[in-house]
């Protein structure tokens, strides 16, 4: 047993040599391994016992040091165990481009600003990303983080180019996971176009480790000129912006399949997505094909002037529960299929600001935009005080971390995050289907 027991401590020090793996916050470096190899056996084993409980230990240790990376996640709201976090490093304001003026309101200090973010917000809100790791890793979940490429930099195809990229704060906009797949979206922003190699790495590790997982990319866009409507955007107002939702008249074109991956709510077999600026019918069409075991849904959301993204207008909590933004019901016709299947929507609470922070993309209503850690568990923003008085009312237990210094890299906790496992499996949460919804009938 003692054997066993050297043979296993000088494996895992074998692989931390070979960068195989990186030890636990329990064994930070090498030299404390040669501790716990030269010296916790002299001083442990000395009855049969406790030998037996030291290799018991030991062989545990070595199973979660060296266990694979499993990707498994069908819905938004099962027990949350392996997580990407993002990073704000070199993000940028990109130049306007037909996708990303429709997401600039018209009295935003963003128009006509772009090139590198200031280096003192990049920094405010990377202490908040980090911070956002740490407390989903103090709770036992494992966080992976993206490695972020000089996004100042310019991007030329053979059919546009841009001056600059984005950033990779924001996994949810890029990557979806659907069971043991995670699908790199084909998006609609220029400057979004080389986005998923900052995930590279990790798919690649991920890869290696599951002989299970999918590492999937949509065709890629080629964002020519057919892609968007000339002039779409040409004084326009407010009241017309709203018009043309409530029509399904979006700046993008059903020339290509188009879609981000955060217009996308998973709830097991169904995938609801959002028809908007970001995403199109022939982007909902190529997620059907692709995913035939699955039901795929088109909402859209009339109220809604600056329709991106789904995570900050209807989010569910549990199987049962939906919070929606109240300035963006879902419509009657469109409600039926969650009244059919018992499921409870409640008007989200007001945000507890009347302003963006400066320099954002986004509405004050990130503040629904809530990273559910499992069915009674969720991370909500520390300052939306409303938001976390309603969550609490509702059943959860309410985490509230700090995030508006990281808002305008790319949105709030949800957007910032991407799965890569929940416990669970793939659940019928609709089993009766009515007509509203259904992109086939």
């Amino acid at each position: 047993m003692v054997y066993q027991a050297l043979l296993v401590l000088t494996t895992i020090k074998c692989l931390y040599a070979s960068g195989v793996f990186r030890p636990t916050q329990d064994f930070q470096n090498k030299h404390q391994l040669d501790y716990i190899v030269a010296g916790k056996l002299s001083l442990k084993l000395r009855s049969y016992k406790t030998i037996r409980l030291f290799i018991h230990q030991t062989l545990l240790l070595s199973s979660i040091i060296m266990a694979n990376t499993v990707v498994n996640s069908w819905n938004e709201f099962d027990p949350l165990k392996h997580v990407i976090v993002g990073r704000a490093d070199h993000t940028c304001i990109p130049p306007n481009e037909p996708a990303t003026e429709a997401k600039i309101p018209e009295d935003s200090d963003m128009r006509g600003m772009w090139g590198p973010r200031p280096l003192e917000t990049v920094e405010k809100a990377n202490i908040q990303l980090d911070n956002l790791a740490k407390v989903l890793s103090d709770r036992g979940i494992k966080v992976d983080r993206p490695s972020p490429i000089q996004w100042n930099q310019a991007v030329a195809t053979p059919d546009f180019t841009t001056a600059s990229q984005f950033g990779c704060m924001p996994p949810r906009d890029v990557l979806l996971t659907v069971g043991n797949e995670i699908l790199s979206a084909p998006m609609s922003f220029r400057c979004r176009y080389f986005e998923y190699l900052a995930y590279h790495d990790l798919m690649q590790r991920y890869f290696d480790e599951d002989p299970n997982f999918r590492w999937e990319q949509a065709p890629r866009p080629r964002l020519g000129e057919n892609s968007y409507q000339h002039g779409y955007f040409d004084e326009i107002t407010i009241d017309e912006r709203l018009k043309r939702t409530a029509e399904l008249d979006f700046v993008t074109t059903e020339h290509e399949p188009l879609f981000d991956a955060a217009d996308v709510m998973r709830l097991g077999k169904d995938l609801f997505c959002q028809h908007g600026l970001t995403t199109n019918r022939r982007g909902m069409e190529w997620l059907q094909r692709h995913f035939p075991d699955h039901r795929v849904h088109a909402v859209n959301f009339p109220g809604d002037p600056y329709p991106i993204h789904i995570d900050a207008t209807f989010v569910p909590l549990r199987p049962g529960l939906i919070i929606n933004n109240p300035n963006r019901r879902l419509p009657e016709s469109q409600r039926k299929i969650f009244e059919k299947n018992d499921w409870e929507i409640v008007d989200a609470a007001p945000p507890s600001h009347n302003s963006p922070p400066p320099l954002c993309y986004s509405s004050i209503w990130l503040s629904m935009n809530c990273l559910v850690l499992d069915h009674k568990t969720v991370i909500v923003e520390a300052s939306e005080t409303l938001q976390q008085d309603q969550m609490d009312k509702l059943g959860m237990n309410v985490i509230p971390v700090p995030f508006r210094d990281a808002y305008p890299f790319g949105g709030g906790l949800h957007c910032a995050t991407g799965d890569v496992y929940r416990e669970g499996s793939c659940e019928d949460y609709f089993a009766s289907q009515v007509p509203g919804t259904l992109l086939r009938s």
